[in-house]
């Protein structure tokens, strides 16, 4: 009895009171309140790189400034260690979509003055990442960032999405269906207004048109073994399109 009523005691004592566990609630719920009000002044996330391209100025006579522009797959992407020496700009956002992706071409293309921009984009609008949108859809704000290049100077390359059979953090979308159609897309798109086609795609599926297991730990993100089959893929289709500049 007496070890009983010490462990009554004891659980009494260890379980927090209502009184005890509301601060904790309080500030997780004004943590969040505080970062659903950031993404909504900045849902583009303007102000990722508004210092860095301050800082970066225009491009060395001569240079041949490449942006990367993408999701996490080039946020991720160590590209001075891939391409070193060269004047490659990383402007890759974690979690983005294509609508977000082109509110901030201006500032984190355009204004650079690249000779040739590098999107890839597309996985995370089919994950549904910022609301439901339709293949069309994401065509279409992959149309409007390439006039804006076009209308601007720049040379564009069209990276294919790469191979996704499952997204972690969204298992009740199938991806590779919409995967397949946009890729096809982007590809007859490109040759259609003379700009090019990268196919990471072929390079890193699997029989089921997933990610090669080598080549990624998600399923979704490429590792250093991904990078590795994408950089020559990607310094070869930039020299056909600075070719072209």
């Amino acid at each position: 009895m007496r070890t009983l009523l010490v462990f009554a005691s004891f659980l009494l004592f260890s379980i927090p009171s209502p009184a005890q566990s509301a601060p904790t609630d309080c500030q997780s719920l004004q943590k969040e309140k505080q970062d659903m009000e950031l993404t909504l002044r900045d849902w583009p996330e303007l102000s990722r790189y508004r210092d860095e391209n301050a800082k970066i100025g225009a491009p060395k006579k001569g240079e041949s400034r490449v942006v990367f522009l993408g999701d996490s797959i080039t946020d991720f992407w160590k590209l001075a260690e891939a391409f070193p020496g060269k004047p490659y700009v990383n402007r890759g956002i974690s979690g983005q979509t294509t609508p977000q992706m082109l509110l901030r071409f201006r500032q984190d293309v355009i204004a650079l003055q690249p000779k040739v921009v590098v999107i890839l984009a597309g996985t995370n609008d089919i994950a549904e990442n910022t609301g439901p949108i339709t293949v069309e859809g994401i065509e279409d704000n992959v149309i409007s960032m390439a006039e804006l290049a076009q209308k601007n100077n720049i040379r564009v390359v069209f990276a294919s999405i790469l191979p996704a059979a499952r997204y972690s953090w969204r298992p009740d979308i199938p991806p590779v269906e919409k995967i397949h159609a946009l890729n096809t897309w982007m590809k007859e798109y490109a040759a259609r207004i003379g700009e090019e086609y990268l196919d990471y795609f072929s390079a890193m599926a699997d029989a089921k048109s997933g990610l090669k297991a080598e080549l990624g730990d998600d399923g979704v993100h490429p590792n250093p073994a991904g990078y590795a089959i994408m950089a020559p893929l990607a310094e070869k289709a930039i020299a056909k399109a600075l070719a072209k500049h």
